[in-house]
């Protein structure tokens, strides 16, 4: 009884970032601010040059950032909140910014008191430890933290509780047989989750060029394919990761997009940043072996990819407009990885497909937007009411696609290619099959995905992809 006593009068001190976060608030922050500004990475050197504290509250001052935006650990608050009931006091005990401390305090409402740092002191490691035992006393606390800059503590500390601790933490806790409080699992795979390689399917469309233009036994053209599929996968992975830095608040609020490895917190931004700078390392040396024209698409890609992810994406339209846009470069970035000839009447087509399809994400995600009164989409430029203006702009241009390969048919280029042209009519209805099944199941609320994704692993859409390649295979070798 005495010793549950005694308990209940010391207070418990928690740490914020890694720890009450599966953040760290002033690499999110300057993450975010850069990425909105890329010449504030001058300002914040400087900064930083005068001191980690008069980084972190300048940082905090710019990056918008709101205590609902972080990612709390469920397992921490739940822990908080029964030793407060016990009657506990409990201490928020962060090197953060003073307004990053006390919005957390107002946002949580568990905390007795908070210490935190100030513009000319940066409250971490020793100094940390030093302003605990100046308040409570050599083991006069018990200290829940995470990292390397909390072993200090954790010596001073009469009891430490470990949270999904790094390395040293780990080590420190091991010798010492603390507690280790439960988060979860953290999967190792997070930064494989995170650049997404299942959407490296869409990346398929570069050999399209080579199929239409009859090289497929062509070995040249079919290890520069590989070649440019490569590296517009990892320079399309690296743009990934820097979209969901970018769009973390937004991420954080939606039912699925929370569990992404970022805005999770299963995946650091420091980790993220190596992740883009070696994607992107490895796409541009891959350029190196293809023909310059490859590397000008590369290059447009890029632009025109990080324009949508930093302000396109939350413009009405020009979002699908841009995305048609960008899956249709990959056909032209095969094209050029080839040599091959580009066929106006295949980007013609292209255009209205991929417009279909994008019109159709667009839908899908204004489907699931659970709002009655008709009100904005988070990040995008769309509202409610929009919803069947998308779909009936989808719809036609799924119809104009086909129309378009209906003239391709008929036209004289495909005339002179196609020993058995006619055996290529089939394909119109295929086209028209497959888009309208996606747009039905969209409309039905099934479609969960990427329609391009959907396409690659639905087995009705791989067997009418099939039976489109078995006609023109036939109409390019069949009897006249």
């Amino acid at each position: 009884m005495n010793a549950h006593i005694e308990t209940r009068q010391i207070p418990l001190c928690v740490d914020l970032d890694g720890t009450l976060l599966a953040a760290d608030t002033l690499w999110e922050g300057a993450a975010i601010i850069v990425l909105r500004n890329p010449l504030m990475l001058f300002p914040m050197l400087m900064w930083l040059s005068q001191g980690k504290a008069r980084l972190k509250h300048e940082v905090a001052l710019r990056s918008g950032r709101m205590a609902a935006d972080w990612p709390y650990r469920q397992a921490v608050l739940a822990r908080l909140a029964a030793e407060k009931a016990q009657g506990r006091d409990i201490v928020l005990v962060t090197g953060a910014a003073p307004s990053v401390a006390r919005e957390v305090e107002a946002h949580i409402g568990l905390f007795s008191s908070i210490m935190h740092s100030s513009e000319a002191l940066n409250l971490t490691s020793s100094r940390k430890r030093d302003a605990l035992v100046e308040r409570f006393g050599e083991g006069g606390f018990d200290y829940m933290g995470n990292s390397r800059d909390d072993i200090a503590v954790f010596e001073a500390s009469r009891r430490a509780i470990v949270v999904a601790p790094d390395a040293a933490a780990e080590k420190w806790r091991r010798s010492h047989d603390a507690e280790k409080l439960d988060t979860g699992k953290v999967s190792m795979l997070a930064p494989l989750k995170s650049i997404r390689v299942h959407q490296w399917a869409k990346n398929v469309l570069i050999g399209v060029p080579m199929i239409l233009n009859h090289e497929v036994l062509h070995l040249d053209a079919l290890v520069s394919v590989a070649i440019a599929f490569f590296a517009f996968s990892f320079l399309a992975s690296a743009v990934y990761v820097i979209n969901d830095l970018s769009d973390l608040a937004n991420d954080r609020r939606h039912a699925k997009k929370r569990n992404r490895p970022l805005a999770s917190g299963q995946m650091s931004v420091p980790t993220a940043l190596v992740l883009v700078v070696c994607l992107t390392l490895a796409s541009v040396s891959l350029t190196f072996l293809l023909p310059w024209k490859f590397a000008g698409v590369l290059a447009f890609y890029a632009c025109a990819t990080t324009a949508y992810t930093f302000v396109l994406k939350r413009k009405l339209l020009v979002d699908v407009f841009t995305l048609a846009g960008l899956y249709t470069t990959r056909i032209v970035a095969g094209a050029a990885a080839t040599g091959t000839e580009l066929s106006f009447w295949l980007v013609s087509f292209a255009i209205f497909f991929f417009l279909s399809l994008a019109l159709v994400k667009r839908y899908v995600e204004l489907h699931e937007f659970d709002n009655k009164d008709g009100g904005a989409v988070p990040g995008r430029g769309y509202l409610a009411v929009d919803f069947e203006m998308v779909g009936q702009a989808g719809v036609a241009s799924a119809f104009t696609s086909a129309l378009v390969l209906a003239l391709y048919v008929h036209s004289k280029e495909l005339q002179e290619m196609y020993t058995t042209p006619w055996a290529l009519w089939p394909l119109c209805p295929l086209v028209l099959y497959m888009l309208l099944r996606i747009w039905m199941l969209a409309r039905r609320g099934m479609l969960h995905e990427d329609p391009v994704v959907f396409i690659m692993r639905d087995w009705r859409s791989q067997l009418t992809m099939l039976i489109g390649a078995l006609l023109i295979l036939f109409g390019a070798v069949g009897p006249q």
